[in-house]
């Protein structure tokens, strides 16, 4: 059975993947806002909207990630101890 002990050596701790999400997420922003207004342009509404929504839920990751990286940089203190 292998061991929950801390070990010297190996690989470090694992990160958390917000920058990729970060990412990921600026690249769907772009790519469905765009394509949307392509499809909107051609005359194609249902299309858009899909890809409208699609930009929304992405600007809406965004905000989700922009607010877990400044908690990180700003980590909460305990409250001072009571007299």
């Amino acid at each position: 059975m292998a061991s929950v002990l801390p070990r010297s050596g190996g690989a470090p701790p694992a990160r958390s993947a917000l920058g990729l999400r970060l990412a990921l997420a600026v690249f769907g922003l772009v790519f469905c806002g765009v394509t949307a207004g392509l499809f909107a342009s051609r005359d194609q509404p249902a299309a858009a909207g899909v890809l409208a929504l699609l930009a929304l839920v992405a600007l809406v990751d965004l905000a989700v990630i922009q607010r877990r990286l400044h908690q990180r940089s700003h980590p909460r203190r305990p409250p001072p101890p009571r007299p």
